[in-house]
């Protein structure tokens, strides 16, 4: 907790007024000599005096702010917690929070008005819902105004805290296979001998090589001392990739907890990831696994807006050619209804990359008024089916109406 600023006493109105009062007295009794008119200013001066004496605190006080967990899910509603303490009896102090702009106020306030003895400590509370995004407070306002209005002070308490209001996740099934074949090179580690490896090839035999990997039958032929080389079964590495067009807004989020999803599942399968989030500037996290990787894509997800100027295509190509890992599973979030989209799906097909698509349908948000708006949207989806249809060719596709869960729409389309 640290004071970045300081007000000085301001005077108000009321203070003004009577000063001009007490002038007009003193100026009526000096022109018509009447000086018993002064004592007429002496209530007035007896209550500057009072409020100066006794009615004029430093506001020392001492704030902290009590936020339950630095990442909330979107969504949840938290209660924050002010607590105050004062080092000096302040009988109407008022308290501003710095309320970020996002956080839905769903009870309580914002702004308290107390009365504190030199001391005490005193607890305030509200309740806000919390979005996805990233929420910073930066300070908390505390005033006090003296009870005749003489005088007015402010004090800045800087107090910073952050929320991170992160995706909500859904139950998900694993729409692809875990497995992947990666050669091994040079000698075979013990631990995965005999656990679902598969031979490769023939080479020459190499020091360390263990005697079970030796082929005696090519070495009968060769004259040459051969040993097997084989394929170690093991996870295989997944692309998570984000289309952020702005076309698809109204059902960006979805794409967002549906990522944010499968990132779990690949967390709990053990299975190494990368993200891929196509903004105006492509944000690339390399494949990495566990929860440090996981939550760090999470942040990142939780900042995720959709972007006007979409070139995803351009980015997948790019990145295509310099930090995809090899025989990697692509997992694609698209609505795909924008031509950008449909080419990034094209290009990952003809480079030889598994895809499996996660399209949010854009027009189940849409509740038809009127039997013009439900034929409109029925001409739509046919459309969209006849799209996808043509698109199946390069990828898997699951077509999610988000009115349904992620895991219904999965199963339908692909049999686990």
């Amino acid at each position: 907790m640290k004071e970045f600023k300081e007000d000085k006493y301001q005077t108000r109105g009321k203070t003004i007024q009577l000063l001009l009062a007490l002038w007009l007295s003193t100026l009526i009794a000096f022109f018509f000599l009447r000086w018993d008119m002064v004592y007429l200013t002496l209530p007035i001066l007896w209550l500057f005096f009072v409020a100066l004496a006794f009615f004029k605190p430093k506001l020392d006080v001492e704030v902290k702010r009590l936020i339950p967990h630095d990442r909330i899910l979107e969504g949840e509603i938290v209660e924050i917690k002010l607590k105050i303490k004062s080092n000096e009896r302040i009988p109407s102090l008022r308290i501003v929070e710095d309320l970020p702009k996002g956080l839905e106020l769903v009870e309580g306030d914002k702004e308290f008005l107390i009365s504190i003895k030199k001391g005490e400590v005193r607890e305030l509370s509200y309740k806000v819902r919390i979005r996805r995004g990233i929420y910073e407070f930066n300070y908390v306002k505390v005033e006090y105004q003296d009870p005749f209005g003489f005088f007015k002070k402010e004090k800045i308490v800087e107090l910073y805290d952050e929320i991170v209001g992160v995706p909500k996740l859904e139950d998900v099934v694993t729409p692809y296979s875990t497995k992947g074949t990666k050669v091994t090179i040079g000698t075979l580690p013990s631990p995965r001998v005999g656990e679902g490896v598969e031979f490769h090839a023939i080479r020459e035999y190499q020091p360390g090589d263990p005697l079970k990997i030796i082929n005696w039958k090519a070495t009968a032929k060769t004259g040459e001392i051969m040993s097997n080389e084989y394929e170690s079964e093991r996870k295989v590495d997944v692309v998570l990739i984000v289309d952020a067009t702005y076309r698809g807004k109204d059902v960006f989020d979805y794409l967002i907890r549906a990522t944010a999803s499968f990132m779990l599942d690949c967390l709990n399968n053990g299975t190494s990831f990368g993200l891929l989030l196509a903004e105006e500037v492509p944000l690339w996290i390399r494949v990495d696994y566990g929860k440090r990787h996981f939550f760090k894509c999470v942040d990142f997800l939780s900042m995720a807006k959709p972007d006007k100027n979409n070139m995803i295509a351009y980015q997948v190509e790019h990145l295509l050619k310099t930090k995809f890992p090899a025989r990697a599973q692509i997992l694609y979030f698209s609505p795909l209804i924008t031509e950008e989209g449909m080419e990034a799906l094209k290009l990952l097909y003809h480079y030889g990359y598994k895809v499996v698509v996660i399209s949010p349908n854009p027009y189940s948000v849409f509740e038809p008024k009127s039997e013009e708006e439900e034929l409109a949207l029925k001409l739509l989806n046919l459309k969209r089916k006849a799209q996808l249809r043509r698109l199946a060719a390069y990828g898997i596709i699951i077509d999610w109406d988000i009115k349904k869960p992620l895991k219904s729409s999965i199963a339908e389309v692909v049999k686990i």
